[in-house]
């Protein structure tokens, strides 16, 4: 009588006994089950990178009397040379009469120039000045420097997929970093008014219907 195998001994038909076993799933599978704890410690720590993130540049933007708002204009203006003003609403989403104000302040203190556009004289362009330039340079430096070291002590791999999270926390149609960049859908262009139509001809009055003939 021959030998009974015990199914636990037996061999894989593809010859390799461990192929048997169960396979993992991958760390990317794995990801896609997170508890609602692992999400709110994911929450959480966006709220404090943002925090160290944002006090670098704080610290500078407090010797102008500036504010984030402030900052956000400056670097998406140094980014987009020429940025119109809509442009840059549709950008950062904020009202109109929030970044007029800002604008002002910047325009005053000779940190931003608004020139009138060449093509559409209702648009106002702007620009960074020398001296915006340079407060610019310095927030971006401040940022750059905790980015690249978090990078590098992250790996490549994890920056990649960072970067791939925070693309898909945007909302369609905003921003990606140039380059980098998706831009924002540009708006279209009016459309041209249909040219009015001749006026068609009157018709002529018609005649009087004779009179029904007597019996």
């Amino acid at each position: 009588m021959a030998d009974v195998i015990p199914p636990s001994r037996r061999s894989d038909p593809r010859g390799d006994p461990r192929s048997a076993a169960p396979r993992a799933a991958p760390r990317g599978e794995q990801l896609l089950y997170l508890t609602d704890e692992q999400l709110r410690q994911g929450i959480e720590l966006m709220f404090f990178a943002y925090r160290d993130f944002t006090a670098d540049p704080d610290r500078i933007l407090e010797e102008f009397g500036y504010g984030r708002a402030h900052h956000r204009a400056l670097h998406f203006i140094a980014r987009r040379p020429g940025l119109t003003v809509q442009g840059l609403l549709d950008i950062l989403r904020v009202t109109k009469q929030s970044l007029n104000r800002v604008l002002r302040q910047l325009i005053a203190d000779s940190m931003v120039e608004s020139r009138i556009g060449r093509e559409d004289r209702r648009q106002r362009l702007l620009t960074l000045t020398p001296k915006g330039a340079a407060l610019e340079a310095r927030l971006s430096e401040a940022q750059r420097v905790r980015v690249r070291r978090a990078y590098s002590e992250a790996g490549g791999e994890a920056v990649a997929g960072f970067r791939r999270v925070l693309e898909r926390m945007i909302d369609g149609g905003g921003m990606v970093a140039d380059g980098d960049a998706r831009e924002a859908p540009a708006p279209r262009p009016p459309q041209a008014a249909e040219p009015p139509r001749p006026p068609q001809a009157a018709e002529p009055p018609k005649p009087p219907q004779a009179a029904e003939r007597r019996k």
